[in-house]
């Protein structure tokens, strides 16, 4: 790896990020992580990790946003109503708690007319819905066709209802030891083709994703011309250019420049060209150790430019 490309990415993050699964895992398997689950299973969302805590999770399981304000009388019947729900859920499904006075363009995308407003997202996109405080029986029942409609297209819910610790062996997988050391020799193509068997056989292993998305980008960024960044500049328009140009941008440690040029691609374009520049940043994030700043500002600019 070049001086730069070690600037620029944490690849000992595949590692940790491992390690960190077969803890968790192996803390729920104890029982000692109930509690985090259970809490997992609810959370406050702003404008800033709307991005992350609604649109990326709903790829996984249903996203059921409760649009609330403090004054409403309303909220304050339905909001606890919905919580122990989502906890009794053990993971099939996520309520996403939005303060809707703190953060009003979530509100306005959602065209909110009154609250409570309760939103079911699935894929990234809303898929039902409803207004007003209901009977905690009606809402169960709403919950439970949200859940039979996207069992086959949500993997999260059916591995969540089966109690599925997919990553829980992971780590000791022979498979994931020889991608790692072709990874450790600085061959990307063994790497790459070892994590690409896994999802053959596992579509939904989110450590493979997240790995072979880093190894990815690295053999990319190895190979980036600098060159490519002056071609993009001059032809804005050229999506393949503009995603080259970034890739070479973070690979020379430019990681702030390389993400803002994606979202001002994302801002001037729509449909399928704007999600696969979409994919291209969200996987170029998967790069980067957990908590990096410089993910954390460029999500927040992403969210802004789709919403």
């Amino acid at each position: 790896m070049s001086a730069a490309m070690a600037g620029a990415i944490d690849l000992s993050a595949l590692k940790n990020r491992a390690e960190a699964t077969a803890r968790a895992a192996q803390a729920n398997a104890n029982g000692d992580g109930g509690a985090a689950s259970a809490d997992a299973a609810v959370v406050e969302v702003t404008e800033a990790t709307f991005q992350s805590e609604v649109v990326d999770k709903s790829m996984q399981v249903p996203v059921v946003v409760d649009l609330w304000a403090t004054w409403c009388g309303p909220c304050k019947q339905l909001s606890p109503v919905l919580e122990r729900l989502a906890r009794e859920g053990n993971g099939a499904w996520v309520l996403a708690k939005v303060d809707v006075d703190a953060n009003p363009r979530i509100a306005q995308l959602f065209q909110v007319q009154s609250v409570p407003t309760v939103i079911a997202i699935a894929g990234g996109q809303p898929v039902d819905a409803f207004a007003g405080a209901q009977p905690e029986p009606q809402i169960r029942q709403w919950i439970d066709s949200l859940l039979n409609a996207l069992r086959d297209q949500l993997p999260g819910i059916r591995a969540a209802e089966e109690g599925a610790e997919p990553a829980a062996e992971e780590p000791e997988d022979p498979r994931f030891t020889a991608a790692e050391d072709a990874l450790e020799r600085g061959d990307y193509a063994a790497a790459e083709a070892a994590y690409q068997q896994i999802l053959d056989s596992e579509p939904n292993n989110e450590q493979a994703k997240a790995a072979l998305a880093q190894v990815r980008f690295t053999a990319r960024a190895e190979q980036a011309d600098p060159a490519a960044i002056e071609r993009a500049d001059a032809a804005p328009e050229d999506i393949d250019a503009q995603l080259a140009a970034a890739d070479a941008e973070v690979a020379i440690g430019r990681v702030p420049q390389g993400f803002d040029r994606l979202i001002r691609a994302i801002k001037r374009t729509s449909g399928d060209d704007r999600d696969r520049i979409r994919r291209h940043l969200i996987e170029m994030f998967e790069v980067f150790a957990d908590g990096d700043e410089r993910v954390a500002v460029a999500r927040r600019a992403l969210a802004s430019a789709l919403f």
